[in-house]
C-alpha cells in the first residue's frame, strides 16, 4: 500500500462500516448495479471491489470479472465470498509510483473497467485514469462513479477521507487524454436529501443501517426522482469513456 497516494487509515473502520451498511440495500446495490451493466462487457476489472455489493450482481449474471481492492481485509473478504467464482482477486494500487513494472501482466488486458466511489480517495484522480486505461485493450471502455458537488462536502467526506467531489465537468475533465466520453449523467437526486440532514446538518461521520434500509424501502422515490430530473443534478457523477 501507498498511503502517501490512498488515504484511507489502516484499519478502514469507517470504510467498511460503511461499506456494511450500503450491503443493507440491495435494491440500492442493484441500481448501482444497472446504471453501469451497459458499459461492461468481456474481461471486466473492478476497481476498489471492497466488500463485494456490486461483485456480487456481475458474478450472478455470469460476467467474467476481475476483482481487486488495495487492502488486505478486503482482499481476504472478496476470496472469501467469491473467490470460486470470479476470475481474479488482485490486490492493485491504481496510482502506483510504479505501476507499469508492477502490473506489467494486465496491461491492455481487459475489455472493461469500472471503479464506484473510488477516485475521491485517490490524491492524484488523473494518474488513477491514466493507469486505468493503460490496462484497457484499445477500444476498452473505463466507467467512473464518483460524489457529487464539492458544496455537498461534510462530514461524511472528512470521515472517509475524500479529497474532492465532483461534477460532470471536472470527472470529465480526467478522460481528456486517450479516451472519448460515451456517456455521463448524475445519479441518486434523492440521495442528497438524507447526505446533507445526516453529514451537514447532524454532522454524522457514518451511515447507519437503518437508514440504508430505509431508503431501500424507498428506492421507488429515488428511480422517480431520477427519471423526472433527468439525471440532471444527484449525489453522485457516472461517467463512461472509451478508450481510443
Amino acid at each position: 500500500m501507498n498511503p502517501s497516494e490512498f488515504s484511507f487509515p489502516e484499519l478502514d473502520e469507517v470504510g467498511i462500516d460503511t461499506l456494511d451498511a450500503i450491503s443493507f440495500a440491495p435494491r440500492f446495490n442493484r441500481w448501482m448495479y444497472e446504471n453501469i451493466k451497459d458499459f461492461c462487457h468481456g474481461e471486466i476489472l473492478e476497481i476498489g471491489s471492497g466488500i463485494g455489493n456490486i461483485s456480487t450482481h456481475f458474478i450472478e449474471e455470469g460476467a467474467s470479472i476481475h476483482l481487486s481492492d488495495i487492502r488486505d481485509n478486503y482482499i481476504d473478504i472478496l476470496n472469501t465470498s467469491f473467490g470460486d467464482s470470479a476470475q481474479s482477486v488482485l490486490k492493485m494500487d491504481i496510482s502506483a509510483p510504479d505501476f507499469n513494472t508492477r502490473y506489467a501482466d494486465l496491461i491492455e488486458k481487459f475489455d472493461s473497467i469500472f471503479a464506484l466511489n473510488v477516485v475521491e480517495h485517490i490524491k492524484d484522480d488523473a494518474l488513477a485514469i491514466k493507469n486505468c486505461r493503460k490496462l484497457l485493450k484499445p477500444g476498452g471502455q473505463l466507467t467512473i462513479l464518483v460524489p457529487a458537488y464539492q458544496a455537498l462536502y461534510n462530514s461524511f467526506d472528512t470521515a472517509l477521507e475524500h479529497y474532492r467531489r465532483y461534477t460532470k465537468k471536472s470527472l470529465n475533465s480526467l478522460f481528456t487524454e486517450g479516451f472519448k466520453i460515451s456517456k455521463s449523467r448524475y445519479f441518486n437526486a434523492f440521495g442528497m436529501l438524507g447526505w446533507v440532514v445526516s453529514g451537514s446538518i447532524l454532522k454524522k461521520k457514518t451511515i447507519a443501517k437503518s437508514e440504508m434500509q430505509l431508503y431501500d424501502k424507498l428506492l421507488f422515490i429515488a428511480k422517480t426522482i431520477d427519471f423526472l430530473c433527468m439525471n440532471k443534478i444527484g449525489l453522485s457523477v457516472i461517467s463512461s469513456a472509451r478508450k481510443v
